[in-house]
């Protein structure tokens, strides 16, 4: 059943490829300028332009470009960038660990934050922990990140000067940044398991269990929150989805040394091969983190069945 599963995700996985691929190699060609125009500069003659889209291969037609693209693509091989003339599995390979490592860090604040103050919220509705809960939620999803990140720069890095607000070089350099882009994912993942917590405590099952004389840890940790997780751990993979969009603009604001000013770059200098290449990358990673969020789920509840 495993092998199965895998086979049919990984099918999936060329197809949603395949796809994206059209999809973002026709869309990167409607930016508005010549990349041969911006790499040769205003002052070059018609002449030098044309050679380099030749060199490029820019003058062919647009099917012929993706049909290189696609060859290439299928060697695991991405092109070179047309800003530093290195392949761009290079570049992106010295940049996707950073911004691996700030979305990673990110969704495992949300989570464990989230489901906390979640699980605190609704064993005590209507308390000040409940009314922090929500007040954090309610911040969370309000405060756009970059102004967030800001105003953390602004506190924690200048006035207090407890952490550094740029760059990096550990773990203090992340935290800042990390707790940034958690934001929005805490507040979600705290009312989500706020309100599915509530819904299984007034349950049957969870009442008998507390009729039994059962232990409140027990009733809380084996009958009602194992069932309460399904909903909040569904949606851990949207969220590191959008953790990875939302890290593009942390990673400007902190200076952190990921793919987030590699795109920007990219984009402004019309880099057609790192900008297909970094939404690839993009689109593999979400797959594979949803891939593991279904074998977490069915982890948590046998019943369910891989499919």
């Amino acid at each position: 059943m495993l092998l199965s599963y895998f086979g049919h995700r990984i099918s999936h996985l060329f197809v949603t490829l395949l796809l994206v691929s059209f999809v973002v190699f026709a869309m990167v060609r409607m930016i508005p300028g010549d990349p041969a125009l911006v790499m040769a500069g205003p002052e070059a003659t018609p002449q030098i332009v044309e050679q380099l889209r030749t060199s490029l291969g820019l003058d062919q037609p647009f099917y012929l470009q993706y049909c290189v693209f696609l060859s290439r693509l299928w060697k695991g091989d991405l092109g070179e960038s047309f800003q530093t003339h290195q392949p761009v599995l290079k570049e992106i390979g010295m940049r996707l660990p950073a911004t691996l490592q700030l979305a990673v860090a990110g969704i495992l604040i949300s989570v464990l934050l989230g489901a906390a103050l979640g699980i605190l919220s609704a064993l005590r509705p209507g308390k000040s922990i409940d009314m922090f809960a929500r007040l954090i939620s309610l911040f969370g999803v309000s405060s756009p990140t970059f102004f967030t990140g800001l105003m953390f720069m602004l506190a924690f890095g200048y006035y207090l000067q407890l952490l550094p607000f740029a760059g990096s070089g550990g773990l203090r350099f992340l935290i800042l940044p990390a707790v940034t882009v958690s934001l929005p994912g805490i507040a979600f993942i705290c009312r989500l398991t706020r309100s599915s917590l509530l819904e299984v405590l007034s349950q049957d099952y969870v009442r008998t269990a507390w009729a039994k004389g059962s232990p409140a840890w027990i009733v809380i940790l084996k009958h009602a929150l194992r069932n309460a997780l399904l909903a909040p751990i569904t949606v851990i993979g949207l969220q590191f989805g959008h953790m990875l969009s939302g890290v593009i603009a942390i990673e400007i604001i902190f200076t952190w040394p990921g793919t987030g000013k590699l795109l920007i770059d990219s984009v402004l200098f019309r880099d057609f091969p790192v900008i297909q290449g970094l939404v690839l990358a993009y689109t593999v990673i979400f797959a594979l983190v949803n891939v593991g969020v279904d074998l977490l789920y069915v982890m948590i509840d046998p019943r369910i069945e891989l499919g």
